[in-house]
């Protein structure tokens, strides 16, 4: 049976709060888990201490057991200094679309004729004398 530990939202529309629970993998998202194991309240100031609240030794027993850490829940490891660090890099998100990079393409063409328009003339003088 995969073990994950993720997030099962509770709370009303537009006022989300989130339960941290060891569940199958195969349950649905609010479906059926094994075990409770925190909260979090996404609405709170993010220095708030409320926000994320976790039974540490419960979460470690899972994480014994071969249960994964969703990527959210994994984050929130990493930042109370339960898991280590993971390299991250989403190349595709920082890269420009197509009409971005047509468009970057175009100033630059238009920004080069500028340039060798402005240097021709000083040239062309810079050689008469």
């Amino acid at each position: 049976m995969a073990m994950k530990l993720r997030l099962a939202r509770g709370g009303s529309k537009k006022r989300p709060y989130y339960s941290i629970v060891a569940a199958d993998s195969r349950m649905p998202r609010d479906g059926r888990f094994k075990e409770k194991l925190g909260t979090y309240q996404p609405m709170l100031a993010k220095d708030d201490e409320n926000r994320v609240k976790m039974d540490m030794e419960r979460v470690q027993y899972w994480l014994d057991q071969g249960a994964e850490p969703t990527d959210r829940v994994s984050r929130m490891l990493e930042a109370a200094g339960h898991l280590p660090k993971k390299d991250r890099a989403n190349l595709k998100k920082g890269e420009p679309g197509k009409a971005a990079k047509a468009r970057a393409e175009e100033r630059a063409a238009k920004q080069a004729a500028i340039d060798e328009a402005a240097n021709a003339p000083a040239e062309e003088a810079a050689t008469e004398e």
